[in-house]
């Protein structure tokens, strides 16, 4: 959704482009998470460095560490960040990933 100079996407969960879920590691569903973000935000007219705020779901924090490290790699302009602790996310995934970003 584009409103004004912004973008807001919505939450993006570690599937592929035909919707199958991305199997393997806290790590590989992360990337998957933000690979989707990065393809959204292109089709946009966006970029990752144009990010200014992120809120990231884990349904369990005893990730945090393996997902702060895929993290960090794609995000290094540091924008506004918040990670909750939910009880279950869609799809029974174990992380969600939303952001707000600038167009144009």
């Amino acid at each position: 959704m584009i409103a004004g100079p912004h973008l807001f996407l919505s939450g993006q969960i570690p599937a592929d482009k035909e919707g199958n879920l991305v199997e393997g590691s806290i790590a590989n569903k992360t990337e998957a998470c933000i690979k989707n973000v990065l393809a959204i935000l292109e089709e946009a007219g966006s970029s990752i460095e144009k990010v200014f705020k992120v809120t990231v779901f884990l349904d369990d924090m005893a990730n945090f560490a393996e997902m702060n490290s895929v993290y960090e790699k794609y995000f290094a302009h540091k924008p506004a960040r918040s990670c909750v602790a939910v009880k279950q996310l869609p799809k029974g995934v174990p992380v969600e990933i939303e952001t707000i970003a600038l167009v144009g």
